[in-house]
């Protein structure tokens, strides 16, 4: 049986949980200090749909205390191929550019469409990317088991049937040939969990919705572990 969309409870539910989550994210300070430690390595966070970098300023923030060199992609709210180019050319210059300037692998971090671009750019650029983290993104399925997915369509203007967006998705399904983890919610209001890991990559369950997905106590302190290498 194919996944559906998460209930209209749940989607009803986005806004508040979102709300709790950054109120939470105060209280939390104590358990997120404890985090391992990073070791300065390039860290390039990918925004979720229509967001741009300074919706991800919080992870940003805390990855860059942990000691990692944290940034943005630069390229405005995330509008799909309109932000990165038709064939993804200024996400291609992003990464071999960060990779050229530290002479080290980068790793990239995407929250929902970030996370879809994340895994097509450790296809194409394996000898650059070091390891991908999604969060919360909807790579592994029926794109129209998301609440998104028209909204996708109208902000983009790419279709989730076009032949070129229905062959990044088989590929994106697809393990790179780098460490991949996904970070996914059961409860998540707006994409169907089950469609964002596969049983190929680290998969990591937490609670929480879709919005602001980034800026939870729970979603940070995985990432840092992920970073971290703790099993």
């Amino acid at each position: 049986m194919s996944a559906r969309p998460p209930s209209k409870l749940l989607m009803a539910a986005e806004l508040p949980r979102a709300v709790f989550g950054a109120v939470e994210l105060a209280a939390k300070a104590p358990m997120l200090a404890r985090a391992p430690r990073g070791d300065g390595r390039p860290v390039i966070i990918l925004p979720g749909l229509v967001n741009p970098d300074w919706a991800n300023f919080a992870m940003r923030r805390y990855l860059r205390r942990l000691g990692y060199d944290a940034r943005g992609w630069g390229l405005g709210p995330n509008l799909g191929a309109r932000s990165v180019g038709k064939e993804g050319e200024k996400l291609d210059a992003l990464i071999r550019s960060v990779h050229a300037e530290t002479g080290q692998k980068v790793t990239l971090i995407g929250i929902s469409l970030g996370g879809m671009m994340a895994r097509l750019m450790a296809h194409r650029w394996p000898e650059a990317v070091r390891e991908v983290i999604t969060i919360s993104s909807p790579f592994a399925g029926d794109p129209k088991a998301t609440n998104v997915w028209r909204v996708f369509e109208l902000l983009t203007g790419e279709r989730v049937d076009d032949a070129a967006v229905v062959a990044n998705r088989a590929l994106m399904e697809r393990e790179p040939a780098v460490p991949t983890t996904a970070i996914w919610s059961a409860s998540d209001g707006l994409v169907q969990g089950s469609i964002c890991r596969t049983d190929e990559c680290r998969s990591i369950e937490v609670r929480s919705g879709h919005v602001w997905v980034q800026m939870r106590a729970e979603v940070l302190l995985r990432v840092a572990e992920v970073l971290g290498g703790k099993p």
